[in-house]
Order: structure tokens, then sequence, then C-alpha cells
């Protein structure tokens, strides 16, 4: 059973600037315990080590039992074990270097935020305490003159479970539909990526040359959206991409797979033409990308017992999101040229 219930993600997030972006989707307050989980303005690092990250995983031998009753180490391997309560979050090969979230999450972020202006807008663990996260952001929202509210966003996020490389990537939120999105388009400064090796080590200068993070965010994901925006799509060119992006079952598919894709085209379809958080785009690479995305976030599947804004944020920090904005986008330009 997932560990990410309601209760879950009032207790083990913490969420900053609801005065611009309002609650999170997950917000009870009856399932706040002693104290609320959401902060008007950024989220202290005091709370995020007081709530959050009061724990450390440490290193552990592993045991079997043999033929005659006795407990033999496990040579080569060891167990990731949470300090507190010695839950084994993860079994790997004597070489793993786990990445304690309170310096490679919290202190690191500390150093990249060297603009006053710049403060911490969400902080979370996922899978039972294997994942997190902590996200900084501006605290105003920013819109374009093409009507596009969003939050530049940087999230770093590590794992103990071996899911997720120590991964510093910016993406972009859209204030009218809360989704998550990177930056299509870039072709560098994305994101930078430590591994959970011996000799790992974060270069703070190389992350911040390769992120251009702090002065920058704001600037590249507008001109993104403008770029988009100037990107002209027809109605003929539209319905070509989805042709390519969804073709049509086979004779032999099912009929569940059949029904699946008649819907998913006409979700598309309809949040393109007169959703009000992709329709006011329509016409342009952004609306096609926005109809996508929004989907993806809102309408896609999501396997039993997992929250929805849980398999987003998962998606969103393991670059699966990023992935297929991408992908949307490549086929768009070849059935634009």
């Amino acid at each position: 059973m997932s560990q990410e219930t309601m209760e879950w993600l009032n207790v083990n997030t913490l969420i900053g600037f609801t005065d611009r972006r309002g609650n999170a989707w997950h917000y009870r307050i009856e399932l706040q315990e002693l104290e609320s989980n959401h902060y008007n303005g950024p989220v202290p690092v005091a709370d995020i080590l007081r709530r959050l990250f009061n724990f450390t995983v440490d290193e552990a031998p592993i045991y079997v039992q043999n033929a005659d009753g006795y407990f033999v180490q496990v040579p080569g391997r060891k167990a990731m074990v949470t300090s507190d309560s010695a839950d084994v979050l993860g079994i790997f090969k004597g070489g793993y270097q786990g990445h304690q979230y309170q310096e490679w999450l919290l202190e690191n972020i500390a150093i990249l935020i060297d603009d006053s202006e710049l403060g911490i807008g969400s902080a979370g663990l996922l899978r039972n305490r294997a994942q997190a996260w902590v996200s900084i952001e501006m605290p105003e929202n920013i819109t374009t003159p093409e009507g596009v509210e969003f939050r530049p966003n940087l999230t770093a996020t590590t794992s103990f479970d071996g899911s997720l490389a120590t991964t510093f990537k910016r993406h972009r939120i859209d204030i009218v539909c809360d989704n998550t999105r990177e930056m299509a388009l870039a072709e560098t400064g994305q994101q930078f990526k430590v591994k959970h090796t011996r000799y790992s080590n974060l270069r703070i200068t190389d992350a911040r040359e390769a992120l251009q993070i702090v002065h920058t965010m704001s600037d590249d994901f507008a001109a993104e959206i403008k770029k988009l925006c100037e990107w002209k799509v027809s109605d003929t060119e539209f319905a070509a991409h989805l042709t390519i992006m969804l073709p049509e079952p086979d004779e032999e598919s099912s009929k569940t797979a059949l029904t699946r894709w008649d819907n998913k085209r006409g979700e598309i379809i309809n949040l393109y033409n007169n959703d009000p958080r992709v329709a006011p785009w329509k016409g342009t690479a952004f609306g096609v990308a926005q109809a996508y995305n929004t989907w993806q976030h809102h309408f896609a599947t999501v396997r039993k017992g997992v929250p929805r804004a849980v398999r987003n944020m998962e998606n969103t920090l393991n670059g699966k999101m990023g992935a297929q904005d991408a992908e949307v986008l490549t086929v768009l330009a070849g059935v634009t040229a």
C-alpha cells in the first residue's frame, strides 16, 4: 500500500508561498496535526530540519542465516537504514554512497540561494522517506506578455532506494493549472546530477554554471514561452500531430485499448479547444504543449493506491515529465516544418 496517503501528504510535505499560489490540492485542516504544513511565505529551513529531515540514513551490514542456523554477513552488500525507526530504505553494493538529505538538499541549496528574493517553496518525503526533495522559488508569480502566469522553480532531489540520482533541476509551475513543466527547448543548463558513488561530490560552481539559476530562470522561461507562443500551429497541423502522437490501434486491438485511445484523443482535443488552462493559446506550440502536459497531469491513469499528485511529483523528479514534454515539441517541429 502506498505511503503517500492524504495523512502522509499533510504531515510529510511542507508547502510555501501559498499567498501567491493557494493551498496544495491535498490540504485538509483536520489532518494537519498540531501545526499546518502550509506557509504564506517561504518554508523556513529550521522547520524542514525539525519536521522532515530530523533523521539520518546510515549504513548497516546485511546478514543471512546459513544451513547451520548461524547468521553470516553478506560480503560486498550493505543496507541503508533510518536512524530513528530502523526502516531499510535500500540495499546496495559496497561502493554506494548515500547523500544525506540535510547536507545535499538543504545545505547545498542554501549555498545556491545567494539572492535574497529566493526562498524554499516546498519540501517533502516520498516512498516511506526513501525519496526527498526541496525546491526554491521566487516569491512573486511572473506573468508574460502572452498572458502566461508562472513560477520559476529549482528542485533538488535525492533518494536512498536507488530510484534517483542526486539531481538539481529547474522547472516552471504554471499557476493556471498547477502543472510542472521543464524547459523543453533548452539544449543545455537544465539539470545537474551527482551519482551515489564513493567519490561523489557536488561541485557547486559547476552546478551553478549548469543551472544558471539565480538570475536567469525568469528570463529564460519567459523567452521560452514567447518562442512557443510565436510558433504558429494550424488546425491541420494539430490534427497531424495528434495522429502521430496517438496512432489509431490496429483492428486486432481489444475494445479496452480502442476505448482508451478514443477517450485520450477526445480529452486532448477538448483541452486544446475549450479548456481555460489551454484554449487561450490555441493555434500555438504553447497551446499544443499545454494540452498534452495538462492531460498528463490531470487525466492520465494512475496506478491504484498512488495519489495523482504523488505520481506527478515522481515523474517530475525522475525526468519522465520532461521527456514527454520534449517528445511533444519534437513531433510538432516535424509537422510544422
